[in-house]
């Protein structure tokens, strides 16, 4: 197999696995009533420091501003995430998390982890391991991203 299929056959198989551990997440997310969509979003919440904009939102989730008040409208109908006025220039909304959003982060980190167990079973320690360390070097270059 020269380098150029087996680089192919690479593309195909993290693809595969990516699609499956999507499909996994998903699975574990339903009974919680959250969207991939609105766990990312979730996440950059409770990453921040501070209450973002809606468009930092957008920014970080790579997602048109649109797209970001139809996620905070669903988790704000669930109690997870409130916009509050900036203190600066109350015509601009934040967004924060609430108590019960960070309960919920803790159940999605949960149902994250239990997805990528199903798909990590087959692996021993070691071989979790070394996983890891590869998919680390091909992470460290963000400049050669798509």
């Amino acid at each position: 197999m020269d380098v150029a299929e087996s680089t192919g056959n690479l593309a195909d198989q993290l693809l595969r696995l990516t699609r499956r551990l999507h499909r996994a997440q998903k699975q574990y997310l339903q009974p919680l009533g959250i969207t991939p969509a609105m766990s990312r979003l979730l996440r950059v919440v409770s990453h921040s420091e501070e209450p973002l904009r809606m468009v930092d939102l957008a920014q970080r989730l790579d997602v048109v501003p649109r797209a970001v008040t139809t996620l905070v409208d669903g988790l704000e109908s669930f109690g997870l995430v409130r916009r509050v006025p900036d203190p600066a220039n109350r015509r601009v909304i934040r967004v924060e998390l609430t108590a019960q959003g960070r309960d919920a982060l803790q159940r999605l980190r949960d149902a994250r982890r239990a997805a990528a167990e199903d798909l990590l079973a087959p692996l021993g320690p070691e071989q979790r391991e070394q996983l890891g360390e590869l998919l680390a070097a091909l992470d460290r270059d963000p400049s050669r991203s798509c």
